[in-house]
């Protein structure tokens, strides 16, 4: 139990006993309260509105969308409090050097209009495929991206190696993620529905396919076959991350050990023929740690390499992604 003077004052009682990522905003009847985890593992930023009102989002692109300016980003461990008598910011929970910020979010959680910590989440995807190239070069004729997250980095590696960008696949807007889906088979047949190949741009080529993960390797290897029955004489894969190879405990649903294809396989030219690509290729944990330079963070990549900034659980409940597929389609059944 907790006793004290304020909400400022509880918010950082609480944060001595919290361990791990959160970005939270707290309202009472007259304050607004935001405070982000120490290590800043998820974004958080401030922004004001013309008419001189405060705003507190995830990403930066949220402000641009109601008409509001980017202020800053709150500072991991900070707790800013917004009241009629203005903010007041509390660093006492601040790091020298923060070390949590999620690299993934640079590679696909946020939208690439957002600048997070003072680096553009495009310019990091064009980054990874520029490192791509480098690293996993291929000869190929045309290199396509698997949308949304894997086009900035398609257009990098394009960039880098010389070789001809193209349009691969439409994506179905008005269709909803396929991971959701209560079974194997609906997934796949929600990725069916959810992207169209453009026959004309792959028929007879050789085609590099850039996207920002392989999880279990289910998906890929559908969107795989969907450019074999287009034409393609080859394909060439390339992810723009490292191999998933540990679970992650700050909210990403990465599963257990026992789904990652890249634990299931010893070799990366096994993965690729397991998802039926000619060559296969991952971003190296390195290059992730150069994608947004100069932030005066350091970033966690404990999916990759299962090393985590905190102390995380010895154990990892197994089938967790199961879990959530089972009460999203409780849910569904229900709506029904």
């Amino acid at each position: 139990r907790l006793t004290s003077n304020s909400t400022e004052e509880a918010v950082s009682k609480i944060m001595n006993r919290l361990t791990g990522a959160y970005s939270c905003v707290v309202m009472t009847a007259t304050k607004l309260i935001a405070f982000r985890d120490p290590m800043g593992f998820r974004p958080l930023c401030l922004g004001k509105t013309e008419d001189g009102a405060y705003v507190v989002a995830s990403e930066s692109c949220a402000l641009e969308t109601i008409g509001a300016h980017f202020i800053r980003d709150i500072r991991p461990g900070e707790i800013l409090t917004i009241s009629i008598s203005g903010i007041k910011s509390d660093t006492s929970h601040c790091v020298e050097k923060p070390c949590g910020l999620c690299v993934f979010e640079y590679i696909y959680f946020a939208r690439p209009d957002s600048v997070i910590e003072g680096a553009s989440v495009q310019h990091a995807r064009m980054k990874a495929g520029e490192f791509l190239a480098k690293e996993s070069p291929v000869d190929a004729d045309i290199v396509i991206g698997v949308p949304d997250s894997g086009l900035d980095a398609a257009l990098g590696y394009s960039k880098a190696s010389g070789i001809p960008y193209g349009v691969g696949f439409i994506k179905n807007k008005y269709i909803g993620r396929s991971f959701i889906q209560p079974s194997q088979d609906m997934r796949e047949d929600a990725v069916r529905i959810k992207l169209n190949v453009i026959r004309e741009n792959i028929k007879d080529k050789r085609v590099i396919m850039i996207d920002d993960s392989i999880v279990r390797g289910t998906t890929c290897a559908r969107i795989v076959s969907l450019l074999r029955e287009a034409g393609a004489k080859e394909v060439h894969m390339r992810v723009s991350s490292p191999p998933f190879k540990f679970p992650c405990y700050f909210g990403t649903d990465v599963d257990s050990r026992d789904h990652l294809i890249a634990c299931k396989y010893n070799t990366v030219e096994e993965i690729a023929q397991v998802i039926g690509a000619d060559s296969l290729a991952y971003l190296s944990v390195e290059a992730t740690h150069h994608l947004a330079e100069n932030t005066g963070m350091g970033f966690c990549d404990g999916c990759f390499t299962g090393k985590y900034p905190v102390e995380v659980p010895k154990e990892q409940p197994k089938d967790k992604f199961e879990t959530k597929l089972n009460q999203f389609s409780a849910y569904y059944q229900v709506l029904d």
